[in-house]
């Protein structure tokens, strides 16, 4: 579950005639506080988020209060509260609301309506004035089904108020039928996950289990500790900006399923076979272009020795790098023992199209320890430059895989990473799609 909440309350600067410093001229509305309560029971969210903000200055000022939901999550209620009166809002079928809006208006009735575009259909955002020396809160109520991945189930919180707090709750509640496995809240995350944790960034919730089937987890960080983790978080904005996640798994019915009834008649079937993990055959390819110069080459790096970290024993995969030129590592060596040009490429002086190092790429390698650490010390040799031959490297990578002997063991799996658009070889994108799909079995 992702939950994006932001309260868009910020600072207006300018600079004085012979002065260098920013001066702020105009201070936002101040946030007095933010809750956010997820209610879960078997698996089934229903969260609660309000922002209260106070206007102390003399005249209005406008807040945008925004909401961007999880693809399967529906909002089930929305109020404004100006001044202790609540504005309850009807929530209807897109249809339906603009009928019932049309209606109103024409009976001379004042009301209003929230839409969202199909382009940015899960953003919820509403802007108000607020009055001089007023005060106004935002109510809005959300409900979704969690799904299981990876021998869990995640609630992730996007928080984004804009402005640090010093009332500033989130609450995590746990009710299930079967008894909880785990709870566990992990650091906090930027928004890629791929990034190894950072032990700054742990939130230190508190998580208590109330009972064998129930858990709570609260997180109420001062101002203080705010700082301290957007420090870590090297956010841009002020405030709080990052995801809060809450990862936990039930024990499960040995007999294969179980079947929860509500009140209303509905059911639900969960149901989650433990199967042995495939081994699998991953073949990274890994785009080095000198448009991943900088960062992007450090993300990278960061993200493949994480997920090197990941494969078994039993697993076997290789490394493939590209530019202009697709370079297959040999893993046992830590050397690129076999190069493929981009023929329609042009090379300058300084980067002359490289010889052809072997007729044929290395097959994938065992990931056994020595292999592990002799792939970190290959990811620490790659650095940006040329061009983007995307087409080339995604054939070598296939080639690798159809020569390899069948095996009904070994799964199979291209993890390509890569920041842009092709610039080498063929550099249609949809002709690269087609071309590859039509050669070779391709499931994504």
């Amino acid at each position: 579950m992702n939950i994006l909440y932001q309260c868009n309350l910020v600072n207006v600067f300018t600079k004085m005639d012979g002065d260098d410093d920013w001066v702020v001229i105009e201070a936002p509305p101040k946030l007095l506080s933010t809750r956010i309560e997820t209610n879960v029971e078997n698996r089934y969210a229903k969260t609660l988020i309000v922002s209260k903000v106070e206007n102390d200055k003399d005249k209005a000022q406008e807040v945008t209060f925004s909401i961007v939901t999880p693809d399967q999550a529906f909002i089930s209620g929305f109020t404004l509260e100006i001044d202790g009166k609540k504005y309850v809002s009807k929530v209807q079928e897109k249809e339906e609301a603009k009928k019932t809006y049309d209606m109103e208006v024409s009976k001379g009735r004042g009301t209003a309506h929230v839409a969202t575009s199909t382009r940015d259909s899960n953003r919820f955002t509403v802007s108000i004035n607020i009055e001089p020396r007023s005060k106004a809160a935002f109510y809005l109520k959300y409900e979704e089904l969690l799904a299981r991945k990876d021998n869990k189930y995640e609630i992730i919180l996007n928080m984004n108020p804009g402005q640090f707090v010093e009332d500033f709750q989130v609450e995590v509640n746990i009710k299930e039928a079967r008894p909880i496995k785990f709870v566990k809240v992990p650091c906090l995350r930027s928004g890629n996950e791929a990034i190894q944790d950072n032990s700054n960034l742990d939130p230190e919730a508190n998580v208590q289990m109330t009972s064998e089937t129930d858990a709570t987890v609260k997180f109420k960080p001062s101002v203080e500790k705010q700082k301290s983790l957007m420090k870590y978080l090297q956010g841009k904005t002020n405030g709080l900006s990052g995801q809060f996640v809450v990862q936990y798994d039930v024990i499960r019915d040995p007999q294969g399923g179980e079947v929860l009834i509500d009140e209303s008649g509905y059911f639900v079937h969960f149901f989650a076979p433990e199967l042995p993990p495939l081994n699998k055959q991953v073949i990274f390819v890994l785009d080095v272009s000198g448009s991943m110069h900088g960062r992007k080459i450090e993300q990278l790096k960061q993200a493949m020795d994480k997920i090197l970290n990941e494969l078994k024993p039993e697993d076997s995969f290789s490394i493939i790098e590209f530019n202009a030129t697709v370079s297959v590592w040999d893993i046992a060596l830590v050397e690129v023992t076999y190069q493929k040009s981009c023929e329609s490429c042009y090379y300058s002086v300084d980067s002359q199209k490289p010889e052809e190092v072997n007729k044929t790429a290395p097959l994938s390698f065992k990931a056994t320890p020595e292999m592990i650490d002799n792939a970190h010390r290959v990811i620490t040799k790659l650095e940006a430059s040329g061009g983007t031959d995307i087409h080339g490297s995604l054939e070598v990578g296939l080639e690798i895989i159809n020569r390899t002997e069948a095996d009904d063991t070994l799964q199979p799996i291209v993890i390509f990473l890569t920041d842009g658009e092709p610039t080498a070889g063929i550099t249609n994108t949809t002709a690269i799609l087609s071309k590859v799909c039509n050669e070779h079995k391709i499931f994504s």
